[in-house]
């Protein structure tokens, strides 16, 4: 591999690593060479993903955290320099949508449930900012490291049926231009803050809504197709190589970016 590229023996703290998205990427840094270690707030399901990382590599930890306690993010950090030394990268993976804050195609923005608005902005917004504070502080003392976040289509233009993921995810995009500009004026060039912008991959939070019972395609799918020039859904491994750019020295003018992976989906204007 170009050393440019290389995130070898680069220390990788990856918060929801017990999910889909979060376990593909630590399969793929370790698989490259890092040091991972594993975040998540499910300890079964933290126990089985650091055992399947451990399979493609030796160099990998699983630690019980919650992206919402900072106190609890502030030991974590400890531990993890205790053991390696550093942090290099943060992966805010920690997200998602869930079922009380998605409209059905019925339903009113007046209908939705308050307290399901609650927890996505939480997690989402305040999900990427604490550990951002926490692993952010222990790479200002370094006066190296790299942030990666992620945002989504819905920071470019709205998206029905999804207000708090959609308000979540646009504060996260704003958020991480601010924060790159932060780190640099304060620490220099050597602190980094970008995010990915995934466009539309089917995993089970949004299958019901993608995906008929019978396999066929919603309405809103063939909506999302339409206005996707490559015309398909993407494949979760195609996140691997954008976040891995933005982590490597070959991105090092790269700060307060939002990389879209979508097909071209933010792109087109659907004529």
């Amino acid at each position: 591999m170009n050393e440019q590229f290389s995130i070898a023996g680069k220390v990788a703290v990856i918060t929801g690593a017990g999910g889909v998205l979060g376990g593909n990427i630590a399969q793929h840094f370790v698989q490259q060479g890092a040091k991972v270690v594993a975040i998540d707030i499910r300890q079964e399901q933290l126990d089985k993903r650091v055992d399947e990382l451990k399979q493609y590599g030796p160099d990998v930890i699983g630690l019980l955290g919650n992206v919402l306690d900072v106190a609890m993010l502030e030991s974590v950090a400890e531990q993890i320099v205790a053991k390696w030394g550093q942090i290099d990268i943060l992966l805010n993976i920690a997200g998602g949508n869930m079922p009380g804050a998605t409209l059905e195609p019925e339903q009113n923005f007046y209908d939705m449930d308050v307290s399901c608005w609650e927890k996505v902005t939480t997690l989402n917004m305040n999900g990427t900012v604490y550990p951002s504070m926490v692993f952010g502080k222990v790479m200002a003392r370094q006066g190296k490291g790299c942030i990666v976040n992620v945002s989504s289509m819905a920071a470019y233009s709205a998206i029905t049926r999804v207000p708090g993921y959609s308000a979540a995810k646009s504060a996260v995009a704003n958020f991480t231009q601010w924060l790159g500009s932060e780190m640099a004026l304060k620490y220099g060039d050597g602190i980094r803050v970008n995010a990915i912008a995934p466009g539309f991959f089917i995993g089970d939070q949004n299958r019901k809504i993608l995906i008929n019972p019978d396999g066929s395609l919603t309405d809103r799918s063939k909506k999302v197709l339409a206005k996707t020039p490559m015309n398909r859904f993407g494949d979760i491994k195609e996140l691997n190589g954008a976040v891995q750019f933005l982590c490597s020295d070959a991105a090092s003018f790269v700060t307060g970016a939002l990389l879209p992976v979508d097909g071209g989906f933010s792109a087109f204007s659907g004529v």
